[in-house]
């Protein structure tokens, strides 16, 4: 029976643990400083650039000012959602698992093998670094995880709605 062999996505999940969460916390925490000290290279060049800029054309000055500004505050709302997601870790419950990525993997497909199970339906589960299991959901379970999926987010979208109802109205 002819064959074929093709690349996946292999959902990463890992088993919370003491030693995840401080991981995390640690690498959420690294990358919201770097991107503090991005802010402060951004302001401290900005300033002399602008400063020079202004003794020659003043509108153009004006235009960068409010151009670093605005990169300036999409780097501090970068930062800032790294730090509220560093503080959910602290929230992760013991032995729960977590999504901490994807991986390529492959797989074979046959005639007669249900494709969106082999392509979709992979996950690893480790704790601290070792493999726990390999599983591979059945056509069932990819299915209720997918209808889960869209019914979180469209809660989650519902939820924005009714806070923004509430913002814009007078």
């Amino acid at each position: 029976m002819p064959s074929v062999t093709v690349k996946r996505s292999v959902l990463l999940k890992a088993v919370v643990t003491e030693k995840l969460k401080q991981e995390v916390a640690e690498e959420l925490q690294e990358a919201a400083d770097e991107v503090a000290r991005r802010i402060e290279e951004l302001d401290t060049a900005g300033r002399r650039y602008i400063s020079d800029l202004q003794r020659t054309d003043l509108q153009r000055a004006m235009a960068l000012r409010g151009q670093v500004e605005g990169e300036k505050r999409r780097q501090q709302e970068v930062r800032d959602q790294l730090l509220q997601r560093r503080e959910a870790v602290g929230q992760w419950e013991l032995g729960s698992e977590v999504v901490r990525g994807t991986i390529e993997g492959v797989v074979e497909v046959n005639e007669g093998d249900n494709l969106a199970v082999l392509l979709g339906g992979a996950e690893i589960v480790v704790e601290d670094d070792l493999v726990k299991a390999i599983r591979q959901l059945s056509a069932e379970e990819l299915s209720t995880r997918l209808q889960d999926s869209i019914a979180a987010a469209a809660t989650e979208e519902g939820a924005e709605a009714d806070v923004l109802g509430r913002i814009e109205t007078p």
